[in-house]
């Protein structure tokens, strides 16, 4: 893949006309050349041909790509060793803080993404041609990106001259730089919106087994779906996954490629999760608003066109669920995504939903039937995807996956069913009615249904492990693991304002950081922790640093509710007495009224783990864990319950942070 629109060392760049090189620039432009466009290219072509007979040994890559979001960077500078990554913004006076942050964002992505950067230092510049002169500082990450610099026109060339005499070395050979690999580690919300614009999933997947895994699944499923329509065959696939292995980027890559390849089919992405839901709407609204912010006015799409284009790809699997009581008509969707499927409610728990919230009575069915039902009303073919994750269920009446095997056997037992082998492990509790509704069922099994390898963190791949075996109570697996987690810091404290300031000196760029708690932490409050103000999932995970909504405000603590299935660069999991050390395990609690209540029934007991669980896993880079000392006048934060929780994350390997925080913040930077 071209990395660049254009590419010359300095000296060839000053001896080519202008003319030449722009024509070059929108040669490689997808849309129509806009005038503001072309005068930003003519001042960086002449601006950099003027430092050509200083800067003889330099290459220049114009609109060097980043893959993993399709971004570009205006310049891409190599010099004397050093990646110099200039950001133009043409006519400014001053310089603004999200520019620095998009200067800085390309120079994290090289360091962390691009093989060929790993080892080498790396210079984000802003440069406003019309800001006034401001003094150089040179500071170093410990992961060699120096804070950003600025300058303006006529500063550019004593940034890089001034920065390459203190630190450059042996040159960079720029081909075999650029073709460097590329292995990118985007969230949910950016390979939703990557994969929504265009990009493949191989594109955007970090790992190279993980890009293989994902797309031999959509391979398989793709095949699955075009044998059920020549056939008229009715068939269901569930995609299993380790913890981090992209089974909801594996079902949106599914939706996305057969939505854009088999308009007939009206694939959709259903989800239960509602602030995931809405996230990724708003998310790949604004998206695309931003991408079309260079046509003109009157042909820009709006806000509320976008939105409902989005709503159109990802819909909420409840309302998709009520539309369909209201008509016995089959759906216009054939291809249909359940993300999250395990937490589909039992019948228990749907009747009791439909009696009180929608006057339904007589309804006798547990959610997977119901949808299933739906599906069935189809008279030729329909292919239901069904993404299942082990140990996720945190909500009453989640029925995990037995509840759709049984519908199936019970209701529909002519439907191909397609698996993977691994969906009889322990994590899927496969036992008693599940294992007889296996034996009735027409079953395909694939090992191309199961994904294997994690690519959520590019820091610590045995993340998942290590939180696993914390949950566990396993604390000499949790101590040995978490000798491996040498470059994604997990640290404890009894302070929040010290986790606080932790996580702001953690974040660069944009970057993500938030408090989590459990939902049922009540005794939280008088920490100025209170889960029961609600956010709003969309501003908290999308909007700006600056807005006290956000979660970098560190103010409103999402719960696992909130963030299951998303995503924070830095996390804060502020830990309360609702999951509490007894003598050799974990108990669970609920705090009702004024005073904690033990829980004793096994199913509500895995929830409270998991919602632990979830939230332990939400951070991409590195966490801070906040336990409360407690007040010792008040019966309700013992200080010792709270002792005991904190004695047990020390004794899992977790260092103190104040204590190793200095050792450990270098190692967040390593690479």
């Amino acid at each position: 893949m071209e990395r660049s629109y254009y590419a010359a060392w300095t000296r060839e760049l000053a001896a080519t006309p202008t003319s030449a090189v722009l024509g070059a620039l929108a040669a490689r432009l997808p849309f129509n050349l806009e005038v503001t466009q072309r005068e930003a290219w003519l001042f960086e072509i002449r601006h950099l041909s003027e430092l050509a007979a200083a800067l003889p040994d330099a290459f220049v890559f114009f609109e060097f790509t980043i893959p993993r979001m399709g971004r570009r960077a205006d310049v891409v500078l190599l010099y004397r060793g050093l990646v110099f990554v200039l950001e133009y913004k043409v006519g400014e006076r001053t310089f603004g803080r999200s520019a620095i942050d998009q200067a800085l964002g390309y120079a994290l992505d090289l360091k962390n993404f691009h093989e060929a950067s790993h080892d080498a230092r790396i210079v984000p510049v802003l440069v406003a041609s019309d800001a006034p002169d401001t003094t150089l500082s040179l500071v170093w990450s410990d992961d060699g990106v120096m804070q950003p610099a600025l300058a303006n026109r006529s500063g550019l060339l004593d940034v890089i001259k001034t920065v390459a005499d203190r630190f450059g070395g042996d040159t960079l050979e720029p081909r075999v730089w650029a073709a460097g690999r590329y292995k990118p580690t985007p969230t949910i919300i950016e390979a939703a919106q990557a994969l929504y614009r265009g990009h493949r999933v191989e594109e955007i997947s970090r790992s190279e087994a993980g890009a293989e895994n994902l797309t031999e699944t959509a391979g398989y499923i793709g095949r699955v779906i075009d044998d059920a329509k020549a056939r008229g065959r009715k068939t269901i696939c569930f995609v299993t996954g380790v913890p981090g292995s992209g089974k909801t980027l594996a079902g949106l890559n599914i939706a996305n490629e057969r939505m854009k390849a088999h308009d007939d089919e009206h694939a959709v992405f259903l989800s239960g999760n509602g602030p995931l839901v809405d996230v990724l709407r708003e998310a790949l609204k604004l998206d695309a608003l931003e991408r079309t912010r260079h046509l003109p006015r009157a042909e820009r799409p709006t806000g509320e066109a976008e939105y409902q284009k989005a709503c159109a790809f990802i819909q909420n699997i409840h309302h998709f669920r009520d539309d369909n009581l209201e008509s016995d008509l089959p759906p216009v969707e054939k291809v249909v995504v359940f993300d999250e499927a395990q937490r589909a409610w039992g019948r228990e728990q749907a009747s009791a939903f439909m009696r009180q919230k929608r006057g339904r009575a007589g309804f006798a069915m547990s959610e997977p039937e119901f949808l299933l039902s739906v599906m069935d009303r189809h008279q030729d073919w329909c292919t239901v995807v069904c993404l299942i994750g082990g140990g996720q269920e945190i909500n009453t009446g989640e029925a995990g996956l037995a509840e759709w095997l049984e519908a199936l056997a019970s209701s529909f037992p002519t439907w191909d069913v397609h698996l993977p082998e691994q969906i009889l492990g322990p994590e899927y509790m496969l036992t008693g009615a599940a294992e007889k509704a296996l034996a009735r069922l027409q079953l395909h099994k694939s090992e191309h249904l199961h994904l294997s390898v994690s690519v959520r963190s590019f820091r610590a791949e045995h993340v998942s492990n290590f939180v696993g075996a914390l949950i566990e109570g396993d604390a000499a697996r949790a101590r040995e693991l978490a000798e491996a987690l040498i470059n994604y810091p997990v640290l404890v404290t009894r302070d929040v304002a010290a986790a606080r300031t932790w996580l702001r000196s953690q974040r660069r760029a944009n970057e993500r950081a938030g408090l989590l708690a459990s939902s049922n932490a009540l005794r939280l409050k008088p920490e100025g922790v209170y889960v029961k103000a609600k956010i709003n999932p969309p501003l908290w995970f999308l909007a700006p640093s600056t807005d006290v909504r956000a979660s970098d405000a560190l103010e409103d603590v999402g719960t696992e509710f909130d963030v299951q299935g998303l995503e924070l660069d830095w996390a804060c999991v502020c830990w309360d007495l609702n999951l509490r050390r007894g003598s050799d395990a974990w108990k669970a609690a609920a705090f009702k009224g004024t005073a904690w209540q033990s829980v004793s029934d096994p199913q509500r007991q895995n929830y409270v783990a998991n919602s632990y669980r979830v939230l332990l896993t939400r951070a991409r880079q590195g966490m801070v864990i906040f336990v409360p000392k407690g007040d010792p006048l008040d019966a309700t934060r013992e200080p010792a319950l709270y002792d005991a929780i904190y004695e047990f994350l020390l004794d899992c390997g977790i260092g103190e942070l104040g204590r190793h925080d200095d050792a450990m913040s270098s190692a967040r930077h390593a690479v």
